[in-house]
Protein backbone atom coordinates (compact mmCIF):
# COMPACT_ATOMS: atom_id res chain seq x y z
CA UNK A 1 0.00 0.00 0.00
CA UNK A 2 3.25 2.49 0.55
CA UNK A 3 4.65 2.17 -2.65
CA UNK A 4 1.40 2.23 -4.47
CA UNK A 5 0.55 5.49 -2.37
CA UNK A 6 4.09 6.52 -3.22
CA UNK A 7 3.25 5.86 -7.14
CA UNK A 8 0.09 7.74 -6.45
CA UNK A 9 1.72 11.44 -5.32
CA UNK A 10 3.97 10.72 -8.46
CA UNK A 11 1.33 10.61 -11.11
CA UNK A 12 -0.57 13.57 -9.27
CA UNK A 13 2.81 15.53 -9.44
CA UNK A 14 3.35 14.71 -13.06
CA UNK A 15 -0.57 15.56 -13.79
CA UNK A 16 -0.60 18.36 -12.29
CA UNK A 17 2.71 19.64 -13.97
CA UNK A 18 1.28 19.35 -16.99
CA UNK A 19 -2.49 19.45 -16.65
CA UNK A 20 -3.79 22.93 -18.68
CA UNK A 21 -0.36 22.84 -21.01
CA UNK A 22 1.26 24.13 -18.28
CA UNK A 23 5.65 23.27 -18.67
CA UNK A 24 7.57 21.49 -16.24
CA UNK A 25 10.52 22.32 -17.21
CA UNK A 26 12.05 25.79 -15.89
CA UNK A 27 12.63 29.06 -17.38
CA UNK A 28 15.21 30.24 -20.47
CA UNK A 29 16.62 32.04 -17.58
CA UNK A 30 17.13 29.89 -15.15
CA UNK A 31 18.43 27.01 -18.15
CA UNK A 32 21.33 29.18 -18.70
CA UNK A 33 23.27 28.17 -15.68
CA UNK A 34 23.57 24.96 -16.36
CA UNK A 35 25.70 22.69 -18.84
CA UNK A 36 23.91 21.47 -22.03
CA UNK A 37 25.31 19.28 -23.75
CA UNK A 38 23.29 19.42 -27.27
CA UNK A 39 24.34 22.99 -27.35
CA UNK A 40 27.68 22.03 -26.71
CA UNK A 41 27.87 19.45 -29.01
CA UNK A 42 26.38 22.39 -32.12
CA UNK A 43 28.61 24.55 -30.88
CA UNK A 44 31.79 22.66 -31.34
CA UNK A 45 30.75 22.22 -34.71
CA UNK A 46 30.58 25.50 -35.78
CA UNK A 47 32.47 27.85 -37.81
CA UNK A 48 33.38 30.77 -37.21
CA UNK A 49 31.67 32.52 -39.66
CA UNK A 50 28.92 29.94 -39.02
CA UNK A 51 29.06 31.41 -35.06
CA UNK A 52 28.44 34.64 -36.01
CA UNK A 53 25.51 33.24 -38.99
CA UNK A 54 23.82 31.99 -35.61
CA UNK A 55 22.84 35.37 -34.79
CA UNK A 56 21.38 36.89 -37.74
CA UNK A 57 17.42 36.42 -38.49
CA UNK A 58 16.21 36.79 -41.94
CA UNK A 59 12.54 37.94 -43.38
CA UNK A 60 10.38 35.21 -44.33
CA UNK A 61 6.80 36.23 -46.37
CA UNK A 62 4.51 33.52 -47.63
CA UNK A 63 2.41 36.21 -49.78
CA UNK A 64 4.89 37.50 -51.79
CA UNK A 65 6.77 34.90 -55.11
CA UNK A 66 8.03 31.80 -55.07
CA UNK A 67 10.99 33.24 -56.34
CA UNK A 68 11.01 35.39 -53.12
CA UNK A 69 10.74 32.38 -51.08
CA UNK A 70 13.50 30.30 -52.79
CA UNK A 71 15.94 33.31 -52.19
CA UNK A 72 14.99 32.77 -48.63
CA UNK A 73 15.79 29.71 -48.64
CA UNK A 74 19.21 29.91 -50.40
CA UNK A 75 20.21 32.43 -47.35
CA UNK A 76 19.25 30.10 -44.79
CA UNK A 77 21.26 26.98 -46.60
CA UNK A 78 24.39 28.89 -47.85
CA UNK A 79 24.93 31.34 -45.14
CA UNK A 80 23.17 29.49 -42.24
CA UNK A 81 21.56 31.99 -40.46
CA UNK A 82 20.30 31.49 -36.76
CA UNK A 83 16.91 32.08 -37.50
CA UNK A 84 14.08 33.44 -39.77
CA UNK A 85 11.19 36.41 -38.94
CA UNK A 86 7.85 35.59 -40.59
CA UNK A 87 5.63 38.91 -42.06
CA UNK A 88 2.45 38.54 -43.94
CA UNK A 89 0.74 35.62 -45.32
CA UNK A 90 -1.00 32.37 -44.87
CA UNK A 91 -0.54 29.81 -42.14
CA UNK A 92 -1.07 26.67 -44.31
CA UNK A 93 1.62 28.37 -46.71
CA UNK A 94 3.49 28.98 -43.74
CA UNK A 95 3.79 25.46 -42.02
CA UNK A 96 4.71 24.37 -45.20
CA UNK A 97 7.25 26.80 -46.11
CA UNK A 98 8.86 26.14 -41.84
CA UNK A 99 8.97 22.60 -43.03
CA UNK A 100 10.82 23.75 -45.92
CA UNK A 101 13.29 25.83 -44.14
CA UNK A 102 14.09 23.53 -41.50
CA UNK A 103 15.07 20.98 -43.95
CA UNK A 104 17.73 23.11 -45.47
CA UNK A 105 19.27 24.34 -42.32
CA UNK A 106 22.76 23.53 -40.63
CA UNK A 107 21.14 23.83 -37.64
CA UNK A 108 17.68 23.97 -36.40
CA UNK A 109 16.02 27.57 -36.85
CA UNK A 110 14.89 29.87 -34.28
CA UNK A 111 11.36 31.16 -35.92
CA UNK A 112 9.58 34.42 -34.65
CA UNK A 113 7.10 36.82 -35.57
CA UNK A 114 5.50 39.81 -33.92
CA UNK A 115 2.25 38.61 -32.47
CA UNK A 116 1.37 41.30 -30.56
CA UNK A 117 -2.10 40.17 -30.40
CA UNK A 118 -1.43 36.51 -31.94
CA UNK A 119 -1.24 35.43 -35.37
CA UNK A 120 -4.11 37.38 -36.56
CA UNK A 121 -1.24 40.27 -36.32
CA UNK A 122 0.36 38.90 -39.69
CA UNK A 123 -1.58 36.02 -40.55
CA UNK A 124 -5.12 35.40 -42.24
CA UNK A 125 -7.47 32.23 -41.39
CA UNK A 126 -6.38 33.23 -37.70
CA UNK A 127 -7.32 34.56 -34.39
CA UNK A 128 -6.65 37.95 -33.54
CA UNK A 129 -6.76 38.61 -30.08
CA UNK A 130 -7.26 42.36 -28.75
CA UNK A 131 -5.15 44.81 -28.96
CA UNK A 132 -2.63 46.10 -26.23
CA UNK A 133 -4.82 49.05 -25.82
CA UNK A 134 -7.81 47.45 -25.16
CA UNK A 135 -6.20 44.47 -22.62
CA UNK A 136 -4.93 47.92 -20.69
CA UNK A 137 -8.30 48.35 -19.63
CA UNK A 138 -9.18 44.85 -18.37
CA UNK A 139 -9.01 44.62 -14.34
CA UNK A 140 -8.27 41.18 -13.94
CA UNK A 141 -4.96 40.44 -15.27
CA UNK A 142 -5.50 36.60 -15.26
CA UNK A 143 -7.85 37.11 -18.42
CA UNK A 144 -4.27 38.10 -19.78
CA UNK A 145 -2.26 35.27 -18.83
CA UNK A 146 -4.81 32.73 -20.26
CA UNK A 147 -4.47 34.78 -23.33
CA UNK A 148 -0.76 34.58 -23.28
CA UNK A 149 -1.50 30.79 -22.98
CA UNK A 150 -3.65 30.52 -26.17
CA UNK A 151 -1.20 32.54 -28.16
CA UNK A 152 1.77 30.39 -27.73
CA UNK A 153 -0.37 27.77 -28.14
CA UNK A 154 -1.16 28.99 -31.55
CA UNK A 155 2.72 29.51 -32.42
CA UNK A 156 3.65 26.41 -31.50
CA UNK A 157 0.97 24.62 -33.28
CA UNK A 158 2.74 26.48 -36.20
CA UNK A 159 6.16 25.87 -35.73
CA UNK A 160 7.23 29.17 -34.39
CA UNK A 161 9.88 29.90 -30.78
CA UNK A 162 9.76 32.98 -30.16
CA UNK A 163 6.98 35.47 -29.79
CA UNK A 164 8.45 39.59 -30.70
CA UNK A 165 6.07 40.68 -27.66
CA UNK A 166 4.90 41.89 -25.29
CA UNK A 167 4.97 46.01 -26.23
CA UNK A 168 5.87 47.41 -22.89
CA UNK A 169 6.12 51.08 -24.03
CA UNK A 170 4.71 53.21 -22.13
CA UNK A 171 1.98 55.63 -24.13
CA UNK A 172 2.66 58.57 -22.42
CA UNK A 173 2.47 60.50 -26.15
CA UNK A 174 -0.93 60.62 -27.54
CA UNK A 175 0.32 61.59 -31.20
CA UNK A 176 2.98 58.56 -31.23
CA UNK A 177 2.46 57.34 -34.78
CA UNK A 178 4.28 54.27 -34.38
CA UNK A 179 3.14 52.34 -30.81
CA UNK A 180 -0.86 54.16 -29.61
CA UNK A 181 -2.85 51.08 -29.36
CA UNK A 182 -0.03 48.68 -29.51
CA UNK A 183 0.45 50.08 -25.52
CA UNK A 184 -1.24 48.72 -22.40
CA UNK A 185 -1.47 52.58 -21.63
CA UNK A 186 0.56 55.62 -20.10
CA UNK A 187 0.48 54.23 -16.83
CA UNK A 188 3.76 52.33 -15.79
CA UNK A 189 2.50 50.23 -13.19
CA UNK A 190 -0.56 48.71 -15.48
CA UNK A 191 1.80 48.57 -18.46
CA UNK A 192 3.96 46.37 -16.45
CA UNK A 193 1.22 43.93 -14.41
CA UNK A 194 0.03 43.68 -17.73
CA UNK A 195 3.15 42.74 -20.08
CA UNK A 196 3.99 40.23 -17.24
CA UNK A 197 1.02 38.25 -16.98
CA UNK A 198 0.89 37.96 -20.69
CA UNK A 199 4.89 37.23 -21.14
CA UNK A 200 4.37 34.54 -18.47
CA UNK A 201 1.29 32.79 -20.15
CA UNK A 202 3.45 32.69 -23.43
CA UNK A 203 6.93 31.46 -20.92
CA UNK A 204 4.65 28.86 -19.11
CA UNK A 205 3.31 27.33 -22.44
CA UNK A 206 6.96 27.08 -23.70
CA UNK A 207 7.32 30.17 -26.35
CA UNK A 208 10.33 32.67 -25.68
CA UNK A 209 9.13 36.39 -25.39
CA UNK A 210 10.97 39.89 -26.17
CA UNK A 211 9.73 43.18 -24.56
CA UNK A 212 9.90 45.94 -26.75
CA UNK A 213 11.19 48.51 -27.49
CA UNK A 214 13.64 49.45 -24.56
CA UNK A 215 14.32 51.55 -23.14
CA UNK A 216 10.86 52.81 -24.33
CA UNK A 217 9.34 54.17 -27.09
CA UNK A 218 5.93 55.55 -26.19
CA UNK A 219 6.69 59.00 -25.93
CA UNK A 220 8.29 59.39 -28.99
CA UNK A 221 6.70 61.64 -32.26
CA UNK A 222 9.22 60.38 -34.84
CA UNK A 223 8.47 56.17 -36.41
CA UNK A 224 11.57 54.35 -36.35
CA UNK A 225 10.84 52.62 -39.20
CA UNK A 226 11.42 56.07 -41.26
CA UNK A 227 13.80 57.97 -38.99
CA UNK A 228 15.59 58.36 -36.18
CA UNK A 229 13.54 59.44 -32.81
CA UNK A 230 14.78 61.70 -30.16
CA UNK A 231 14.44 60.80 -26.17
CA UNK A 232 15.35 64.15 -24.49
CA UNK A 233 14.71 63.41 -21.13
CA UNK A 234 16.72 62.96 -18.35
CA UNK A 235 18.62 59.83 -17.00
CA UNK A 236 15.71 60.16 -13.95
CA UNK A 237 13.19 60.32 -15.85
CA UNK A 238 13.94 57.70 -18.52
CA UNK A 239 14.93 55.50 -15.21
CA UNK A 240 11.95 55.84 -13.23
CA UNK A 241 9.55 56.14 -16.05
CA UNK A 242 10.26 54.27 -19.70
CA UNK A 243 12.39 51.87 -18.08
CA UNK A 244 10.07 50.76 -15.06
CA UNK A 245 8.25 48.00 -16.83
CA UNK A 246 11.30 46.69 -18.36
CA UNK A 247 13.02 46.51 -14.73
CA UNK A 248 9.95 44.61 -13.76
CA UNK A 249 9.86 42.19 -17.23
CA UNK A 250 13.59 41.59 -15.99
CA UNK A 251 13.00 40.78 -12.26
CA UNK A 252 10.13 38.96 -12.96
CA UNK A 253 11.74 36.14 -15.62
CA UNK A 254 11.03 37.59 -19.39
CA UNK A 255 13.11 35.58 -22.02
CA UNK A 256 14.30 38.55 -24.05
CA UNK A 257 14.42 42.31 -24.75
CA UNK A 258 13.90 44.10 -28.30
CA UNK A 259 15.98 47.46 -28.23
CA UNK A 260 14.45 50.26 -29.98
CA UNK A 261 16.44 52.70 -33.08
CA UNK A 262 16.45 55.81 -30.78
CA UNK A 263 18.27 59.01 -29.90
CA UNK A 264 19.03 59.18 -26.22
CA UNK A 265 21.39 61.85 -25.05
CA UNK A 266 21.02 61.48 -21.32
CA UNK A 267 22.02 57.86 -21.65
CA UNK A 268 24.74 58.05 -24.88
CA UNK A 269 25.50 61.69 -26.19
CA UNK A 270 27.08 60.15 -29.55
CA UNK A 271 25.44 62.14 -32.41
CA UNK A 272 22.87 60.11 -34.54
CA UNK A 273 23.91 57.24 -32.35
CA UNK A 274 20.93 55.03 -32.40
CA UNK A 275 20.15 52.89 -28.82
CA UNK A 276 20.76 49.52 -30.95
CA UNK A 277 24.47 50.91 -31.50
CA UNK A 278 24.96 51.82 -27.88
CA UNK A 279 27.40 49.60 -25.94
CA UNK A 280 26.56 52.33 -22.61
CA UNK A 281 22.64 51.31 -23.50
CA UNK A 282 23.10 47.31 -23.90
CA UNK A 283 26.07 46.50 -22.12
CA UNK A 284 25.71 49.19 -19.32
CA UNK A 285 22.15 49.31 -18.55
CA UNK A 286 20.53 46.64 -19.87
CA UNK A 287 22.83 43.91 -19.23
CA UNK A 288 25.21 45.47 -16.24
CA UNK A 289 22.70 47.66 -14.59
CA UNK A 290 19.52 45.68 -14.59
CA UNK A 291 21.58 42.86 -14.60
CA UNK A 292 19.12 40.98 -17.58
CA UNK A 293 20.49 37.82 -18.79
CA UNK A 294 18.50 36.78 -21.36
CA UNK A 295 18.53 37.54 -25.63
CA UNK A 296 18.95 40.60 -26.49
CA UNK A 297 17.58 41.76 -30.30
CA UNK A 298 18.03 44.35 -32.03
CA UNK A 299 14.76 45.81 -33.64
CA UNK A 300 14.91 45.40 -37.76
CA UNK A 301 17.97 46.79 -38.90
CA UNK A 302 17.07 47.63 -41.84
CA UNK A 303 14.80 50.57 -40.51
CA UNK A 304 15.92 54.58 -41.58
CA UNK A 305 16.48 54.86 -37.69
CA UNK A 306 19.42 52.87 -37.59
CA UNK A 307 20.80 52.94 -41.33
CA UNK A 308 20.25 56.34 -42.53
CA UNK A 309 23.65 57.63 -40.30
CA UNK A 310 25.22 53.93 -40.68
CA UNK A 311 24.75 52.33 -43.85
CA UNK A 312 26.70 50.13 -45.62
CA UNK A 313 27.30 47.01 -43.01
CA UNK A 314 28.86 49.64 -40.57
CA UNK A 315 25.11 49.46 -37.90
CA UNK A 316 25.63 45.50 -37.56
CA UNK A 317 29.17 45.68 -36.19
CA UNK A 318 28.40 48.59 -33.60
CA UNK A 319 24.94 46.46 -32.78
CA UNK A 320 27.09 43.61 -32.20
CA UNK A 321 29.99 45.55 -30.50
CA UNK A 322 27.21 47.23 -28.37
CA UNK A 323 26.18 44.00 -27.06
CA UNK A 324 23.29 42.82 -29.52
CA UNK A 325 22.45 38.65 -29.04
CA UNK A 326 20.46 38.61 -32.15
CA UNK A 327 20.29 41.32 -35.37
CA UNK A 328 17.11 41.25 -37.00
CA UNK A 329 16.38 41.43 -40.18
CA UNK A 330 19.95 43.10 -41.65
CA UNK A 331 19.77 45.07 -45.32
CA UNK A 332 22.34 42.41 -46.41
CA UNK A 333 23.03 39.56 -44.05
CA UNK A 334 26.12 38.21 -46.25
CA UNK A 335 28.53 41.20 -45.63
CA UNK A 336 27.03 42.03 -42.04
CA UNK A 337 28.26 38.11 -41.61
CA UNK A 338 31.70 39.15 -43.08
CA UNK A 339 32.23 42.79 -41.39
CA UNK A 340 31.65 41.10 -38.41
CA UNK A 341 34.30 38.30 -38.68
CA UNK A 342 36.60 41.30 -40.29
CA UNK A 343 36.40 43.32 -36.77
CA UNK A 344 36.86 40.17 -34.54
CA UNK A 345 40.28 39.51 -36.39
CA UNK A 346 41.17 43.27 -35.88
CA UNK A 347 40.80 42.66 -32.23
CA UNK A 348 37.61 44.93 -32.00
CA UNK A 349 35.07 42.82 -30.40
CA UNK A 350 36.47 39.38 -28.33
CA UNK A 351 36.48 35.79 -29.75
CA UNK A 352 35.09 35.28 -26.17
CA UNK A 353 31.76 37.80 -26.72
CA UNK A 354 30.87 35.54 -29.98
CA UNK A 355 31.06 32.17 -27.98
CA UNK A 356 29.00 33.35 -25.33
CA UNK A 357 26.19 34.50 -27.42
CA UNK A 358 26.01 32.03 -30.13
CA UNK A 359 25.90 29.26 -26.69
CA UNK A 360 23.25 31.84 -25.38
CA UNK A 361 20.95 31.38 -29.01
CA UNK A 362 21.60 27.59 -29.08
CA UNK A 363 20.18 27.36 -25.53
CA UNK A 364 17.15 29.52 -26.44
CA UNK A 365 16.70 26.72 -29.55
CA UNK A 366 16.88 23.93 -26.66
CA UNK A 367 14.85 25.35 -24.24
CA UNK A 368 12.13 25.76 -27.29
CA UNK A 369 12.45 22.27 -28.30
CA UNK A 370 14.91 22.68 -31.29
CA UNK A 371 16.93 19.81 -30.11
CA UNK A 372 14.35 17.25 -31.65
CA UNK A 373 12.71 19.29 -34.84
CA UNK A 374 9.58 17.81 -36.03
CA UNK A 375 7.55 18.98 -39.20
CA UNK A 376 4.29 20.83 -38.79
CA UNK A 377 1.26 18.77 -39.52
CA UNK A 378 -0.61 20.77 -41.84
CA UNK A 379 -4.03 18.87 -41.32
CA UNK A 380 -6.67 19.94 -39.72
CA UNK A 381 -4.47 23.88 -39.18
CA UNK A 382 -7.13 26.04 -39.66
CA UNK A 383 -9.11 24.02 -37.42
CA UNK A 384 -6.42 23.88 -34.45
CA UNK A 385 -5.56 27.50 -34.67
CA UNK A 386 -9.34 28.66 -34.80
CA UNK A 387 -10.40 26.42 -31.43
CA UNK A 388 -13.49 27.68 -30.15
CA UNK A 389 -11.96 27.83 -26.51
CA UNK A 390 -9.55 30.82 -27.99
CA UNK A 391 -12.42 32.51 -29.81
CA UNK A 392 -14.74 32.47 -26.60
CA UNK A 393 -11.53 33.97 -24.49
CA UNK A 394 -11.71 36.81 -27.26
CA UNK A 395 -14.98 37.21 -26.51
CA UNK A 396 -14.66 37.10 -22.68
CA UNK A 397 -11.41 39.83 -23.04
CA UNK A 398 -13.48 42.30 -24.89
CA UNK A 399 -16.54 42.08 -22.74
CA UNK A 400 -13.98 42.74 -19.73
CA UNK A 401 -12.54 45.79 -21.87
CA UNK A 402 -15.63 47.21 -22.78
CA UNK A 403 -15.79 50.78 -20.63
CA UNK A 404 -18.65 53.08 -19.57
CA UNK A 405 -17.16 56.45 -19.49
CA UNK A 406 -20.54 58.27 -19.01
CA UNK A 407 -23.78 56.35 -17.04
CA UNK A 408 -26.37 58.83 -16.74
CA UNK A 409 -29.24 56.59 -18.70
CA UNK A 410 -30.40 53.02 -18.55
CA UNK A 411 -32.39 51.11 -21.15
CA UNK A 412 -35.75 50.15 -19.92
CA UNK A 413 -38.04 47.87 -21.02
CA UNK A 414 -40.27 50.54 -22.54
CA UNK A 415 -36.82 51.79 -24.42
CA UNK A 416 -37.06 48.84 -26.48
CA UNK A 417 -40.50 49.00 -28.36
CA UNK A 418 -39.40 53.03 -29.12
CA UNK A 419 -39.08 54.22 -32.50
CA UNK A 420 -35.65 54.32 -32.51
CA UNK A 421 -32.86 55.02 -35.15
CA UNK A 422 -29.63 53.12 -34.52
CA UNK A 423 -27.05 54.42 -36.48
CA UNK A 424 -23.50 53.79 -37.60
CA UNK A 425 -20.59 56.65 -38.25
CA UNK A 426 -17.94 56.09 -40.07
CA UNK A 427 -18.61 53.42 -42.25
CA UNK A 428 -21.08 53.24 -45.46
CA UNK A 429 -22.20 49.43 -44.43
CA UNK A 430 -24.41 48.34 -41.56
CA UNK A 431 -22.41 47.18 -38.61
CA UNK A 432 -23.08 44.04 -36.08
CA UNK A 433 -23.40 46.63 -34.00
CA UNK A 434 -26.43 47.75 -35.36
CA UNK A 435 -27.74 44.39 -36.53
CA UNK A 436 -27.36 42.73 -33.07
CA UNK A 437 -29.56 45.78 -31.77
CA UNK A 438 -31.97 45.89 -34.27
CA UNK A 439 -32.95 42.12 -32.47
CA UNK A 440 -34.02 43.98 -29.50
CA UNK A 441 -35.18 47.04 -30.32
CA UNK A 442 -37.95 46.03 -32.42
CA UNK A 443 -39.28 49.50 -33.95
CA UNK A 444 -36.16 50.36 -35.34
CA UNK A 445 -34.37 51.91 -38.40
CA UNK A 446 -31.05 51.27 -39.41
CA UNK A 447 -28.84 54.90 -40.67
CA UNK A 448 -25.01 54.53 -41.36
CA UNK A 449 -23.08 57.75 -42.37
CA UNK A 450 -19.85 57.09 -44.15
CA UNK A 451 -16.49 59.26 -42.55
CA UNK A 452 -16.60 61.57 -45.98
CA UNK A 453 -19.96 61.93 -46.35
CA UNK A 454 -21.43 64.68 -48.15
CA UNK A 455 -23.36 67.66 -46.61
CA UNK A 456 -26.52 66.19 -48.99
CA UNK A 457 -26.10 62.75 -47.01
CA UNK A 458 -25.78 64.72 -43.24
CA UNK A 459 -28.64 66.93 -43.88
CA UNK A 460 -30.95 64.09 -45.23
CA UNK A 461 -30.14 61.98 -41.88
CA UNK A 462 -30.53 65.18 -40.07
CA UNK A 463 -33.81 65.14 -41.00
CA UNK A 464 -34.59 61.92 -40.83
CA UNK A 465 -34.17 61.70 -37.22
CA UNK A 466 -36.49 64.27 -36.51
CA UNK A 467 -39.11 61.05 -36.51
CA UNK A 468 -37.31 59.28 -33.69
CA UNK A 469 -37.93 59.01 -30.05
CA UNK A 470 -34.64 57.53 -29.67
CA UNK A 471 -31.12 57.58 -31.31
CA UNK A 472 -28.28 55.09 -30.74
CA UNK A 473 -24.87 55.38 -32.22
CA UNK A 474 -21.63 53.34 -33.10
CA UNK A 475 -18.84 55.40 -33.78
CA UNK A 476 -15.86 52.99 -35.69
CA UNK A 477 -12.82 53.37 -36.89
CA UNK A 478 -12.27 50.84 -39.79
CA UNK A 479 -8.58 51.44 -40.42
CA UNK A 480 -6.55 48.54 -39.47
CA UNK A 481 -4.77 50.32 -37.25
CA UNK A 482 -6.64 52.53 -34.71
CA UNK A 483 -4.58 55.85 -34.61
CA UNK A 484 -5.51 58.75 -32.41
CA UNK A 485 -6.98 60.89 -34.29
CA UNK A 486 -9.81 59.96 -36.51
CA UNK A 487 -10.06 60.66 -40.15
CA UNK A 488 -13.37 61.84 -39.95
CA UNK A 489 -14.85 65.19 -41.83
CA UNK A 490 -15.58 67.59 -39.30
CA UNK A 491 -19.16 67.87 -40.71
CA UNK A 492 -19.11 64.18 -39.85
CA UNK A 493 -17.86 65.08 -36.11
CA UNK A 494 -20.08 67.84 -35.84
CA UNK A 495 -22.65 65.39 -36.24
CA UNK A 496 -21.30 63.09 -33.41
CA UNK A 497 -21.31 66.47 -31.31
CA UNK A 498 -24.97 67.18 -32.12
CA UNK A 499 -26.32 63.59 -31.24
CA UNK A 500 -24.29 63.53 -28.05
CA UNK A 501 -26.43 66.38 -27.31
CA UNK A 502 -29.86 64.88 -27.66
CA UNK A 503 -31.54 63.82 -24.45
CA UNK A 504 -30.67 59.96 -23.45
CA UNK A 505 -27.95 59.93 -26.31
CA UNK A 506 -26.28 55.82 -25.87
CA UNK A 507 -23.21 56.23 -27.84
CA UNK A 508 -20.85 53.16 -28.70
CA UNK A 509 -16.99 54.43 -29.49
CA UNK A 510 -15.01 51.72 -31.50
CA UNK A 511 -11.85 53.41 -31.70
CA UNK A 512 -8.57 54.26 -30.24
CA UNK A 513 -9.24 56.16 -26.89
CA UNK A 514 -7.48 58.95 -27.94
CA UNK A 515 -10.00 59.86 -30.20
CA UNK A 516 -12.46 61.16 -27.76
CA UNK A 517 -10.24 64.01 -27.56
CA UNK A 518 -10.82 64.97 -30.95
CA UNK A 519 -14.97 64.69 -30.32
CA UNK A 520 -15.67 68.05 -28.74
CA UNK A 521 -19.36 67.43 -26.88
CA UNK A 522 -19.03 63.99 -26.86
CA UNK A 523 -18.92 64.37 -23.07
CA UNK A 524 -23.07 65.08 -22.87
CA UNK A 525 -23.92 61.67 -23.59
CA UNK A 526 -25.82 60.19 -21.56
CA UNK A 527 -24.49 56.87 -21.91
CA UNK A 528 -20.92 56.36 -23.45
CA UNK A 529 -18.98 52.93 -24.10
CA UNK A 530 -15.61 52.92 -25.26
CA UNK A 531 -14.98 50.10 -26.86
CA UNK A 532 -10.99 50.40 -28.26
CA UNK A 533 -11.71 48.44 -31.52
CA UNK A 534 -13.84 47.67 -34.36
CA UNK A 535 -13.69 43.96 -33.56
CA UNK A 536 -17.29 42.15 -34.12
CA UNK A 537 -16.12 41.00 -30.34
CA UNK A 538 -16.06 44.53 -28.88
CA UNK A 539 -19.34 45.29 -30.92
CA UNK A 540 -20.82 42.40 -29.10
CA UNK A 541 -19.81 43.47 -25.79
CA UNK A 542 -20.90 47.08 -26.46
CA UNK A 543 -24.63 45.46 -27.18
CA UNK A 544 -24.57 43.36 -24.29
CA UNK A 545 -24.12 46.69 -22.04
CA UNK A 546 -26.71 48.58 -23.38
CA UNK A 547 -29.33 45.77 -23.01
CA UNK A 548 -28.37 45.65 -19.43
CA UNK A 549 -26.55 42.07 -19.77
CA UNK A 550 -23.32 42.80 -18.83
CA UNK A 551 -21.77 44.90 -15.91
CA UNK A 552 -18.77 46.48 -17.77
CA UNK A 553 -15.87 46.50 -15.18
CA UNK A 554 -13.11 48.28 -17.81
CA UNK A 555 -11.31 51.08 -16.82
CA UNK A 556 -9.88 53.61 -19.12
CA UNK A 557 -5.66 53.03 -19.46
CA UNK A 558 -4.79 56.62 -20.69
CA UNK A 559 -5.36 60.09 -20.24
CA UNK A 560 -7.21 61.67 -23.04
CA UNK A 561 -8.64 65.34 -21.12
CA UNK A 562 -10.07 66.71 -18.44
CA UNK A 563 -13.49 64.69 -19.24
CA UNK A 564 -11.65 61.47 -19.38
CA UNK A 565 -8.63 60.34 -17.19
CA UNK A 566 -6.64 57.23 -16.61
CA UNK A 567 -8.87 54.49 -14.40
CA UNK A 568 -12.20 56.36 -15.53
CA UNK A 569 -15.08 53.81 -15.93
CA UNK A 570 -18.34 52.77 -14.22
Amino acid sequence: MKANGKALVIILFLWAAFAGGAWAQQSFIQSLNQQNHWVDSVFNRLTKRQKIAQLFMVRAHTNLSRRYQDSVGQVIKHQHLGGIVFFQGGPVREATLINKYQRLAKVPLLIAMDGEWGLGMRLDSTISYPYQMTLGAIQDNTLIYKMGQQVAQDLKRLGLQMNFGPDMDVNNNPNNPVIGFRSFGDNKYNVAEKGIAYMKGMQDAGILTTAKHFPGHGDTDVDSHFDLPQLPFTRQRLDSLEEYPFREAIKAGISGVMVAHMSIPALDNTAHLPSTLSKPIITGILRDSLGFKGLIVSDAMGMKGVVKYFPDGEADVKAFIAGNDILELSENSRRAIHKIKKAIRQGLIPMSDLDARVKKVLAAKYWAGLNNVKDIRTENLIADLNRPEAKALVQQLTDAAITCLKNDYTIIADDLTKKTAIISIGTADTTLYQRELQKSFTHSTLFSLSKTASAQKIDSLRQALKAYDKVIIGVHDTRIRPQSKLDFSNEVKLVITELAAQPNAVISVFANPYTLAGLPGIENSSLLLMGYQKSDEMQRSAVKVILGQLKPTGKLPVNVNVFFGYGTGF
